[in-house]
């Protein structure tokens, strides 16, 4: 078994809401993308990562991390993956790191949730089986998963996601000082907002540098 959680990056959602041109992960976000932002936060945790995507965005994820670290899935697009759903985007990231001692699920347009903070809500994995990460009372994301729950874990499919996990066992809310836990991009709107908050040099605030994507 793996000695620390591993993070689930979802990037296979259709990304339906956003208005204009291009999926929603690959839009223009400081010197990067939306995925890439993230993909810097989560690499800067130091935490093992698995992204889940599509053939679409495979070529851009593996910009950022190693081949062995993508699992794509069926796009909605491709009619036999129309149902498959969030559910089934974290059963393939769980099955495929079944070693972890825990799992984080980790939304691909959330490019502002800080290292920090996924290091506690992996932390808090060690005494509770569910966990998520919350700012001023407000529930977000990550959410982690113990490793007593891969069974449950690697069936989910469907577009609730791990909801049913959820209602039934006991969930630790990790207090940080992370606004972001709260900030996805779903539209247009949601993405100029979050393009504000940056700094005049562009970048992601606390995002891993040391990797840069050729």
């Amino acid at each position: 078994m793996s000695s620390s959680p591993v993070v689930i990056v979802l990037a296979a959602g259709a990304g339906s809401r956003f208005e204009g041109a291009g999926h929603k992960l690959t839009q223009a976000l400081g010197s990067t993308t939306v995925l890439g932002a993230t993909l810097q936060q989560v690499l800067a945790s130091r935490l093992r990562l698995v992204v889940v995507t599509t053939s679409g965005l495979r070529d851009m994820v593996k910009g950022w991390v190693a081949t062995q670290d993508v699992v794509v899935v069926p796009a909605g697009s491709d009619g036999a993956g129309e149902h498959l759903g969030m559910g089934y985007s974290i059963a393939a990231g769980v099955r495929a790191r079944g070693d972890a001692s825990g799992w984080l699920v980790m939304p691909g347009d959330m490019p502002l949730v800080r290292p920090s903070t996924l290091r506690a809500v992996a932390m808090a994995l060690s005494a509770h089986p569910v966990a998520y990460a919350q700012f001023q009372g407000q529930r977000g994301h990550p959410v982690g998963f113990a490793a007593e729950l891969y069974s449950e874990l690697a069936v989910l499919d469907g577009d609730q996601g791990a909801r049913r996990i959820l209602a039934r066992y006991p969930a630790a809310a990790v207090e940080v000082d992370d606004p972001g836990v709260l900030v996805d991009i779903d539209t247009r709107a949601d993405l100029l907002s979050v393009q504000a908050r940056l700094p005049p040099s562009g970048a992601v605030p606390a995002a891993h540098r040391e990797r840069q994507p050729p």
